[in-house]
């Protein structure tokens, strides 16, 4: 039986919690930088919850039936906040997500999707066109959840994040 699972806007008492679980995902992550190598980049994963300062910025959580955390993503209406590197910030009719990351211990039970699937429908919501996000060859299970989604390759968008490779994609809403 497929355990249930609530997405909802994180609380701010919430935002520790979640930033720490950012820390830890992205730090276990093979041939991903570790926070000595880039501690601007995990201060950000650390205290995600300042990005929702910025009025189009959501930061989604997934919780279980115990109501623990098991996931979150940050959610962009407007791409001028959406904080990467390259020039996806300048995307006009588009929204975005970043920093997507769910718990080992709900990995494989379908989280990562229904997060992306509350971004796509805040998309709609929002009356954009496309979907932006950005992965690494590191985030190949990602990558791959996206793509069978239906993203595609959005090379003009690719960066490079410090010596990391920072791939661009793009879900055309319908």
């Amino acid at each position: 039986m497929k355990e249930f699972v609530t997405i909802r806007n994180a609380r701010p008492k919430e935002f520790e919690t979640i930033g720490k679980l950012m820390v830890s995902v992205y730090s276990k992550l093979p041939e991903f930088p570790q926070p000595e190598e880039q501690p601007h980049y995990y201060d950000k994963l650390l205290h995600v919850g300042k990005l929702t300062n910025n009025e189009s910025t959501e930061l989604l959580v997934a919780l279980n039936t115990l109501e623990e955390i098991i996931g979150a993503v940050v959610y962009f209406s407007d791409m001028k906040d959406y904080g990467s590197g390259g020039s996806a910030t300048t995307l006009t009719h588009a929204s975005g997500f970043r920093l997507l990351a769910v718990s080992p211990k709900a990995r494989g039970k379908g989280v990562g999707r229904l997060l992306c699937e509350a971004c796509i429908e805040k998309t709609k919501k929002h009356h954009n066109k496309t979907l932006i996000i950005h992965s690494t060859k590191a985030m190949k299970v990602a990558w791959n959840m996206y793509e069978r989604m239906g993203f595609t390759r959005f090379k003009e968008i690719d960066f490079l994040q410090g010596d990391l490779e920072v791939y661009g994609f793009k879900l055309n809403i319908k």
